[in-house]
């Protein structure tokens, strides 16, 4: 049995992955957490074959000391909490230090690079983003041996449905509506579980996902499609409404969007960052091969409207990602 050392395991993303790796007994995993006793550390210790240690996954001496015996590596660094350029520094050392230990297999999790797929217009600017992709072109340079890598580059997970893009109810209407500042554009979103068998096939299957890129997603959707899909599956009345970048800062789950992303000097605001991200997608700079992702995953979710068929989906907020630092402010 393998073990693979897991690092942002008690997040939304990392969850899922556990849960897949652990599913039949192929993989033993290690997971780092500041807390033992959350309930996302408790969950995951329940599970078969998982072994939660408690450190710091952003200190060395922690890594140091949990590495000895890991055969594989996925790493998913969390900028939303330590910023952009922390996140820069400790992608790369983690697959430094992941080199020095023997690990046979790293697997990167990362974001399309925002703001090199807008030429570097400073509208497309993404810190969450462009932090993780600038460390996924630092392993792309990397040779494929003696540790083979690979980057599972995502995107929004569907499950922000629920949090980060939760259509607001407006009574008198009785109409649901998703405000976005997204134009004609499309907004990429992958499920959850889909991105966790994306994984999963990384490791499994090390001779084909050496040196890849894959570029994860379950659809590019439009808010208008978006509407449509909440309405069939719900039967409720839902409308796309498209408003101004200053319209959508407003909204509730902003209490501060002048304040920083990280107490970095260099970080950029709330307001910035994801200013950038709804730029990018409105002028739909995210392209994605479904060709590949159907050869590798045959069984994914095809569409929005699926998933929220699958889930009982039903509008209502949920909390998703601990570290929503913007709406905690």
């Amino acid at each position: 049995m393998e073990t693979v050392l897991i690092i942002g395991g008690t997040g939304a993303q990392g969850i899922p992955v556990i849960k897949a790796l652990t599913s039949d007994g192929k993989y033993a995993v290690r997971v780092i957490t500041r807390n033992a006793a959350t309930s996302e550390a408790k969950l995951l210790a329940d599970l078969p074959g998982v072994t939660v240690v408690e450190g710091d996954c952003y200190d060395e001496s922690t890594l140091r000391n949990t590495l000895p015996g890991v055969d594989r590596v996925f790493a998913n660094t969390n900028g939303l909490a330590i910023g952009e350029m922390a996140e820069i520094y400790w992608g790369i050392r983690l697959y430094e230090l992941s080199r020095e230990f023997g690990v046979k297999h790293f697997v990167y999790a990362s974001l399309p690079y925002a703001s090199k797929i807008g030429n570097f217009n400073d509208k497309y600017r993404v810190g969450h983003c462009d932090g993780k992709a600038r460390v996924a072109e630092y392993i792309s340079a990397q040779p494929t041996s003696p540790m083979a890598w690979t980057i599972v580059t995502s995107c929004l997970y569907m499950e922000s449905l629920s949090e980060f893009l939760v259509p607001t109810y407006e009574p008198n209407d009785d109409v649901h509506v998703f405000a976005l500042p997204l134009g004609q554009g499309r907004c990429p979103m992958i499920t959850l579980d889909d991105n966790a068998a994306y994984v999963r096939w990384t490791l499994d299957n090390p001779s084909q996902s050496n040196g890849l890129n894959l570029k994860v997603v379950t659809e590019n959707v439009t808010g208008d499609e978006l509407a449509a899909a909440f309405s069939k599956v719900t039967g409720k009345k839902s409308v796309y409404r498209d408003v101004s970048l200053e319209e959508y800062f407003r909204l509730p789950i902003f209490p501060d969007p002048d304040a920083k992303m990280s107490s970095n000097p260099t970080s950029i605001t709330v307001r910035k960052n994801f200013s950038g991200l709804w730029n990018s997608w409105k002028d739909d700079l995210w392209k994605w091969d479904y060709q590949l992702l159907d050869r590798i995953l045959p069984t994914r979710t095809k569409s929005t409207e699926e998933w929220m068929a699958k889930t009982g989906y039903t509008g209502k907020a949920v909390p998703l990602l601990k570290d929503f630092i913007f709406a905690d402010k």
